[in-house]
Parts: C-alpha cells; structure tokens; sequence
C-alpha cells in the first residue's frame, strides 16, 4: 500500500515556456534515515530554491521504514513547499524509484542518496542535458578524472572492480554505474522500467546497461563525492546481489531473453579474428575478471574462510568471464553452442580451481597464519597459470576462421517498450 502526503500550496509561475508543473523531480530513497532525513532535505529544499532554474519537487520515498522516518518525512512534506512524501510497504531502492517515477508527471526524473554524499553543485549540469533534450539518462561519476572524491580504499577498490567487471562482461561503456546521483527523461523511463527487473541496489546498473543497448545517450558528470561514514549499505550481500545481476544480464544478451526487440545484435569485426586482437581483449577481460576475483576473495576471506572464499569468488567470475570472452573476445552472439561453451568454461574453471586451492593449501602448509598480502599473492601467481590454460581452451572451443559478421539492426525504443 502506498501513502502520499502532498502540500496544497501554488508555486511561483515557471518562466515563459516551461510547463506549469514541476519540470524536474528529485527522488530521495531513505530507510530508517530519521537521524539525516530533516537537516538533509532541508538543505537540498534551501539549495533547489536559492540556485535552481527550474520549477522542481523533492519526493522522499521512504521504504518501509521501522523507525521515525516516515513520521519526519510527512512532518516535512505538510511544512516545506514543492516537497512530497511517499511511503512503500516494501524495502528496496529501486522499488522505491520505479513507484515514484512510474507516476510522475514531471519531464526530469532524479534521485539523490539522502546523505548527499554528491556535492549539489553538479545537480543542473546532471539535468540540463536532459531539460535541452541534448541526453536521455545523466549519471554522477566518481570515477573521471575531474571527479573529486573522498572515500576508503576498500570502497575505491570495490568500485573499480566492479565498473571493469561491468565493461568486460557487459561491454558497457559508462564509467560509474553505482554513485546515487542520477537522472533520467520521464520519456525514456517509461519505456525502460518495464524491462527493468531488479528492485534494489542493481537497479541502476540494469536501467543504464537497458538503456545503453537502446542506443540511448547517457551523460556523464564528474561529481565531488564524500563518504558517508555512517552507511547502511552492507558491502558483502550487495556485491553478491549485484554480481548475480550481471551474471543475470550477460545470460540474458546471450540468449536473447532480454528482448531481442531492444537489444540489438553486436557485430562480430575483423578484431575478434586474429589471435593479437583476441589475446589484446582476453587480457583486458582477464585483468578485470582478476580485479573482481581478489575483490570478492578479500570480501568473503574472513566470513567464509580463505578456501570457501576462493570457491564463490572463483566460481562468479569464471562464468561472467567466459560469457565475456564468448562475446568480446571471440564474437560469438546469440544461443547458439551457448551451453557447450560453457561447459568448457567450467571445465577450466575446475582446473583453475584445482590450481588456486591447491596454491592455498601449500602456501597455509608452510606457514599456519599468512599474511593477507602473501594470500593474494599466490592466488594472482596461480590465477596466472589458471587464465592461460582458460585461454587455450576457450580458443579451441569459440574460435571461427572466417566466421562472417553479425548484422546489426536498429531499435525502435517506442516499440520496443511496447509488450
């Protein structure tokens, strides 16, 4: 069930030729958030009336909160001009944007973590490629070289990880999938939140990848960007949610079940022919894969223990990597083959696994407690080894001399949405 409490009073008239409702919508997703909810809407409200051009609404989307947020965001929504409260029965972050900007009537949608982490400063230039009609999706990115960001090396190492594992499994071309400042045309939302599936954290990478293979324009803002000491997100299920996302998405561009109708097929060039441009791309699927394998190892290490952490961390990336190297290194689309190039894929990742556990237990063999350096260590030697035979083996299995391209063919995003 959801409850909405809006205020009753007329804001000032919009400037000739903008329309006489709110042009851009700014979502607020919070869970028991009581302790930040006032002092930050408040000053994001003080913010959007002081320095922004255009007519605006700040909707706090409280999901299923237990403790006094939702009182607090009423509280705010009856005082505070253009702001309104939403309240949802159910958790999940992207629940919570899909409900609200499902039944916008605004042409902007937003959202903004509720502790404004992103500096406000970039919210016009993150709308006003979309106001101009120049973009259809805008993201925050704390990862371009004109971000400023302040925050722990175990989240930097994490999102990096995680953004190479999006471009080599995925092949997406946005550098930040994950920072909580984003905007999107309430067009382009309504044909793209059908498709999307995920109801939480994963939400953001599922619409960008979504809208990507639309042929869709993101825009990209470099943001200034502050941890929040005081996070509630729970590092360990939140990468395992989304690394089950991606795996879900790769399977999903593979076999078609994603909707061939908005997913267009991807050619498969001269580069995916010759061994330099296979090896070129192998490395770069193999560094990210790498990347992820340590991150996950270095996540579940002291929850799981070294050799179950190196089972799960080894298994998730093994099948996201073949689906990469199935489709980025060696070209090969559609369902075709699919399960037997998988099952090569497994059978190297066996191999690999047989190569890194059995690294592992020698290295615990001469010394009963390594150091956490010495682990990584011998897991990327061992990995090394693993990635070579995984190449032989994928090559032999994938590799077509000859093989003509793929067509391509263009997509319509208004039929595509349509069921």
């Amino acid at each position: 069930m959801t409850s909405l409490a809006l205020i009753d009073e007329t804001p000032a008239a919009p400037p000739a030729g903008l329309p006489a409702g709110p042009l851009v919508e700014v979502v607020v997703p919070v869970y028991n958030e009581q302790r930040v909810l006032v002092a930050s809407v408040t000053r994001l409200h003080r913010y959007l009336t002081a320095s922004f051009p255009f007519p605006f609404r700040i909707t706090i989307a409280d999901n299923a909160s237990t403790d006094r947020t939702w009182p607090l965001a009423r509280e705010l929504a009856g005082r505070l001009p253009q702001v309104a409260a939403v309240h949802l029965d159910l958790k999940g972050r992207g629940r919570a944007l899909r409900q609200v900007w499902s039944g916008s009537d605004a042409e902007v949608l937003a959202y903004t973590d509720v502790d404004l982490s992103t500096d406000l400063a970039a919210l016009l230039p993150l709308v006003a490629p979309l106001v101009s009609g120049h973009s259809d999706l805008a993201i925050g990115t704390r990862l371009h070289r004109g971000a400023r960001i302040v925050r722990g090396p175990k989240r930097e190492a994490i999102s990096r990880a995680y953004n190479l594992l999006l471009r080599a499994t995925l092949g997406t071309g946005f550098s930040d999938a994950q920072c909580g400042f984003k905007a999107v045309r309430a067009d382009a939302a309504r044909a793209l939140l059908p498709l999307v599936r995920d109801g939480d954290w994963f939400f953001d990478t599922e619409l960008l990848v979504l809208a990507e293979r639309a042929g869709l324009r993101i825009h990209e803002v470099p943001v200034d960007w502050v941890e929040d000491p005081d996070s509630r997100v729970a590092i360990v299920p939140t990468a395992l949610e989304d690394l089950r996302g991606v795996t879900r998405l790769a399977a999903g561009l593979l076999t078609g079940s994603l909707g061939t109708r908005l997913v267009a097929a991807v050619p498969a060039s001269p580069r995916h022919r010759g061994l330099p441009g296979q090896l070129a791309r192998f490395a770069g699927v193999g560094v990210a894969s790498t990347l992820a394998y340590l991150a996950l190892f270095l996540l579940l290490r002291d929850p799981l223990g070294a050799q179950a952490a190196n089972l799960v961390a080894l298994a998730t990336t093994a099948i996201a990597n073949t689906a990469a190297n199935r489709r980025l290194t060696f070209g090969v689309t559609g369902r075709r083959h699919a399960g037997q190039h998988h099952a090569a894929g497994l059978a190297a990742f066996a191999v690999g696994l047989a190569l890194t556990s059995g690294a592992l237990a020698g290295l615990h063999a001469l010394t009963a407690r390594p150091a956490r350096w010495a682990e990584l260590a011998t897991l990327v030697a061992a990995n090394a080894a693993a990635t070579l035979l995984r190449f032989v083996v994928l090559r032999a299995v994938l590799h077509r001399p000859g093989r003509p391209p793929t067509a391509t063919r263009p997509v319509d995003l208004e039929r595509s949405a349509t069921p």
